[in-house]
Order: C-alpha cells, then structure tokens, then sequence
C-alpha cells in the first residue's frame, strides 16, 4: 500500500515538467479603411493633408481615398495626379464625407460639421484661438473622434507636425521680411543680408523654439546679422549647440531689448505658447521708437501674437502700417508655399493611416500608440482635453478611463 502510494506521487510530480501548449498572440485582423480629402473652403488653406504619392500608398495597401474634385490644385496637385494615384475622384462634398476617416488641414466650419455622422474619425488642425463652445459642442453631438494635428506627438514625444510646419515658418518669414524689406513703399529698399562693405541687416528674433532657430539659419545664410532673445536659457543653448556657431542671444529684459529693437530692420516674432495666448513680448511703445521702414513678421499670430501692434490679416492682404513700421500677420504661413507643407503632412499621416489599418482600427492604435493617443480630443462624442474643457466650460473625461470603458 505504502509503495502504490510512493508511484502515484512521483506520477503526478512528474507530470508538471511535461511541454505545455505555447499560447501565441493572435494577429490582429487588418482593417480595410475607407479616407476622405474633401476640398479645403477655409480662407486661403492652400494645402492639403495627403498628397498623392501617399494616396498611391494607401490604395496598394487595399484602402479606398475618396478626393473631392480640385481638393489639390492650390497645391499644385490636380485631379489627374489622384487619379493616377489610384484616388476616386468625386465632385460631391458628401460623398467625401461617407467615408471612415476625414483627412482636413482646416478645421471644419459649420456646413461640414452637418457632414459628419457617428463613429467617423477627423483629423485636422483645431486652431483653438479661434474656434468657440460651438464648435466642440457640434463634433460632440456627432459622436466623432477629432484628432489635432497641434496635439499629435511621434515616439520621440515631439509635436511632430507642428515641429515640420514650425520649420517651414520660420525659412518662410524670413523670405517675407526679405520681400517686404526691399519694397519701395513697405519698406525702405533694403537688400536682406549683406555684403562687402555693405552694414548687414540686423534681425532680432523673439524665440529660440524651431521656428526661431531655422529663421536664424535663413538671415545667417542671407548674411543677417541676428539676435535672439528668450526667457528660457536651456533653449538658448540648445540653439547655439543646434547652430554649431556662436550668436547673440539674451534672455528677455526689456531694456537690452528696446536697444536691439532701435537699430533693427527685421524683427520676427516666434514665441510659442504650450497653451493658450502667446505672451506680449514687444509693446506698443517699443515699437514706435524702431526705425522707419522696418519689417515686423509676427509669426506668433495663431495664438494671438506676440507684438501688441499685430493683427490678424491673410494672404490676400498680408500686411499693414503701424508707425511706420510695416507688419505681417498672417496665421497660417505655411499655406504660402502649400507644395511643401503638404508633403510634409503626408510624410506624417500615410505611416499613422498605414499603422491604423494595420492594428485592426482606431482604438487598437489608440491602445499602443500613446503620441497619436495624446493627438485627440474628442473620443466617440466625449471631449478628453482639458484644457479646451476648462476654456469652455464644457465637462470632459480622461481618455485612458474612456478607453477602458468602451474596451
């Protein structure tokens, strides 16, 4: 009895070390998605947020883009190339508006946000300073998720977007300041930059984020003689370790600035705001004791500028004069050269589409991909920023708890 015992024992130690079934993870099902560009109608959004070679992308990859008809030819993109690119070309905004995913640069206006119907996905700028309770009120009530490309962070949590269309504002307003430098009228008949024998042209710049630091490079490249001021020391030093040379840089005092500001010719205006208003940096009485002809190019203008002359104006009237001094305020500079910044969008967005067809759908990407994560701010109709929440007075929810409840 005692040995049957002793047998049974060891057989049913034994049996734990025998191979067990290995339980592998299950692919996720790839999900055919259906895209939809309609045709920008804000005043002078020139770009577009796919250009066709990531349309050409996609459709190899058994998506379906649906392109409103002339939707990219600001561009330089006409129908033809969309088509080619394997694109429906349809000339019904609301056929646009049928499929799963809204590619915008612009964020809607009214008669669009009638468009949307529920579970569809929106990804477009927000322009918060000037967007109002009705406009998050809406997408909420159409059970959408909106996506911000301002919000949209990449693997290495940089604001990837607006980093790329930072660095294209910044090349572009010095070119501008350039432009209107040289003016007759605008300006004083200035040659940007300089040469032998010739005084340079000085450029303060206010800010040393990207767009700061590649308008530095432009004037440098154009022979610019530039100072940079900010309030941060680490950015400073970034900068002068990212330009690999020495400037001039200083931190914000309003004395040494005033001085800078005398003897400028170009002033460029590039401070950024995490949230929220830029802060008025350059009074109005400062600006009255710069030169007469000088070109002011408050780039800072989208989150309400960072001079206090500067106003809001667009690409069909860029400029006006305030005490002699010539100011360009338009928002969206990177609509200037719309070829370009819309490259750079699809040299973003074609990976994210790819990677959300891939993972199965949204909340799979949403799962795993915490800088797209971050990019949203309204999840199936519920608003998950909270910022734009306290703003507005309006309730919101955090996006990880969300996620939980609809998994």
């Amino acid at each position: 009895m005692e040995k049957s015992n002793k047998k049974s024992t060891y057989q049913t130690h034994a049996g734990k070390y025998l191979p067990q079934e290995e339980m592998l993870e299950v692919r996720r099902k790839k999900d055919f998605l259906t895209i939809g560009i309609p045709r920008e109608t804000s005043f002078y959004e020139n770009r577009v947020a796919l250009a066709p070679e990531a349309v050409n992308l996609l459709t190899q990859n058994g998506h379906k883009v649906y392109v409103e008809s002339k939707a990219g030819n600001n561009a330089y993109f006409d129908d033809k190339l969309y088509s080619e690119a394997g694109a429906e070309i349809v000339f019904d905004k609301k056929e646009v508006y049928k499929a799963d995913i809204i590619m915008k640069v612009a964020p809607p206006n009214d008669k669009e946000l009638e468009l949307f119907k529920p579970g569809q996905i929106l990804f477009s700028t927000i322009a918060l300073t000037m967007q109002n309770e009705h406009f998050f009120r809406s997408l909420m009530a159409k059970k959408v998720y909106a996506f911000a490309f301002e919000l949209i962070r990449d693997k290495a949590n940089v604001l990837s977007i607006v980093r790329s269309m930072s660095e294209i504002a910044g090349n572009t307003s010095i070119l501008i300041a350039a432009e209107y430098l040289s003016d007759r009228k605008l300006g004083k008949g200035l040659m940007f930059g300089g040469f032998s024998g010739i005084t340079p042209t000085e450029v303060v710049i206010l800010g040393a984020g990207t767009v700061g630091e590649f308008a530095v490079r432009a004037a440098t490249g154009l022979g610019a003689f530039v100072k940079v001021f900010d309030n941060s020391i680490h950015r400073l030093r970034r900068l002068q370790s990212n330009l690999n040379t020495r400037i001039y840089t200083s931190i914000v005092q309003p004395k040494v600035l005033l001085k800078a500001l005398k003897t400028a010719d170009v002033v460029i205006g590039a401070i950024h705001s995490p949230e929220g208003r830029a802060p008025i940096v350059i009074t109005e009485d400062m600006v009255t004791q710069m030169k007469e002809g000088s070109v002011i190019v408050d780039v800072s203008i989208d989150q309400g500028g960072c001079i206090e002359t500067s106003k809001l104006t667009s690409h069909a009237d860029p400029v006006f004069k305030k005490h002699n001094i010539t100011h360009y305020c338009v928002p969206n500079i990177a609509s200037r050269v719309p070829r370009t910044a819309s490259y750079s969008l699809s040299n973003f967005f074609a990976p994210v589409l790819l990677n959300i067809g891939e993972s199965g759908g949204l909340n799979n990407i949403l799962k795993i991909d915490t800088g797209i994560r971050k990019g949203i701010y309204i999840y199936n109709g519920t608003l998950t920023n909270s910022y734009i929440g306290e703003s507005f007075k309006i309730p919101y929810q955090d996006i990880d708890l969300l996620m939980a409840a609809w998994a």
